[in-house]
């Protein structure tokens, strides 16, 4: 690893990480509270028949308890937004927005090569989503002392919440490194990436509402990241295994094609 160059990451990225990370805190306070004034009431509404159970469990999450509102806090779109911040804008434009403003040629010229300044990228998004996933959880836990339900809460299963979560969002950055380091532009990084993410968020979303595309929740990496069921003791490592190969992959990819490509003048 290069210091000097993480520390320069760092200090590029820390009011943004400083802004995103209250905001994920935040969104993590809120969830717990709707779970204790409104949980019982959703309950009624589907046992009742007037709300259909499958829209009362989103993408795992639901707010029928503590686990399921914490769950719910992570797969949401507020949630996913605010972590794509790091786990796709940063990631896709470490590469390619310096390629596209023409100072990649700069941070190369110094002696760096082109996988330490690739690993030194990846291990600085990996270190960012943690961060993150660490206030989003503070808050869960913050709004479940604030609602009186922190007792429903087994403090034992966090750390594997939190290594799951930034497990999969690190799987997401390192798809958006390996599309920054094969592209000269910053637009295709990002789309592509984006991509990726919305349909396997689509994908997770479909098949947990619909029954009959339940079997398309395979092929999204959301599937391997089932926060209730870690909250409620009953671990997969296998999910895990999934994302830690994507990850892998993504890895294989980016050190391979970037030392070799051209690095044309920009235009």
């Amino acid at each position: 690893m290069n210091g000097a160059l993480l520390r320069h990451t760092w200090r590029v990225q820390r009011i943004k990480l400083a802004i995103v990370s209250i905001a994920l805190a935040v969104w993590g306070f809120v969830p717990p509270i709707i779970y204790k004034q409104y949980g019982s009431q959703f309950a009624g509404l589907v046992e009742s028949g007037l709300l259909p159970k499958e829209f009362a469990r989103f993408g795992g999450g639901d707010v029928f308890s503590l686990s399921g509102s914490i769950a719910l806090s992570f797969i949401h779109p507020i949630a996913m937004i605010l972590t794509s911040v790091f786990a796709v804008g940063f990631s896709a434009a470490a590469i390619a927005g310096e390629r596209q403003r023409g100072t990649l040629e700069v941070a190369l010229a110094r002696p760096v090569s082109r996988r330490m300044l690739y690993l030194n990228l990846l291990v600085a998004s990996f270190a960012f989503l943690a961060i993150l996933i660490a206030a989003l959880l503070a808050g869960g836990v913050s709004g479940a002392v604030f609602a009186g339900v922190v007792e429903e809460l087994t403090f034992r299963n966090l750390p594997l919440l939190w290594l799951n979560s930034v497990l999969l969002f690190g799987a997401f950055a390192a798809v958006a490194l390996a599309a920054s380091v094969s592209f000269d532009r910053l637009t295709p990084a990002v789309g592509v990436t984006l991509g990726v993410v919305i349909v396997m968020y689509v994908l997770e979303v479909l098949g947990s509402l619909w029954p009959a595309a339940e079997w398309l929740q395979p092929y999204s990496l959301f599937h391997y990241f089932q926060a209730k069921s870690i909250l409620s003791g009953s671990v997969f490592p296998s999910d895990m295994g999934v994302l830690a190969f994507v990850i892998l992959i993504a890895m294989v990819w980016a050190l391979v094609v970037f030392p070799r490509r051209d690095l044309a003048a920009p235009s």
